[in-house]
């Protein structure tokens, strides 16, 4: 792969009914292109906690996941309320999910935390009141081996 493949989705705000379409589409991207199963797991679960994030607290946004020769890009972008104190919003456990979010089973203030957790490299910019950039990159050896 010398050229970047670029997949895009509009994740769409408070739709709990189709919140997480988007890594699942993601996941069997990569599967089909033949990425190995660890680089999959680590897109997945930090595309999913992105996308979660959007949905619950951003109204929505769009994602944009790049595979590129030895790495995969994930860009998320919203025009939600931003983050206000982000060294905070990455501590486990901390969360600003309503009531009712969290009845539904998410805002475990672990989406971030994980984010970071399954990337290699990842950079938040926020600016409260007019939205975040999150870019994240996860390291892989290419394709899979034939067979694997």
């Amino acid at each position: 792969m010398s050229d970047r493949l670029i997949f895009r989705f509009d994740v769409e705000g408070d739709d709990f009914t189709s919140a997480g379409q988007a890594s699942v589409q993601v996941k069997k991207n990569l599967r089909q292109l033949g990425i190995d199963s660890e680089t999959i797991r680590r897109v997945s679960i930090a595309m999913y906690e992105g996308e979660i994030n959007m949905v619950i607290h951003a109204g929505g946004g769009v994602a944009e996941v790049a595979v590129c020769e030895d790495y995969i890009e994930i860009v998320l972008e919203d025009t939600g309320p931003g983050i206000k104190d982000i060294e905070q919003a990455m501590q486990a456990g901390y969360s600003t999910a309503s009531d009712t979010v969290r009845s539904l089973g998410f805002g475990a203030g672990m989406g971030l935390p994980n984010m970071k957790k399954n990337s290699d490299s990842m950079t938040i910019d926020s600016t409260p009141g007019v939205g975040t950039r999150i870019v994240m990159k996860i390291m892989y050896g290419g394709k899979a081996n034939e067979g694997v």
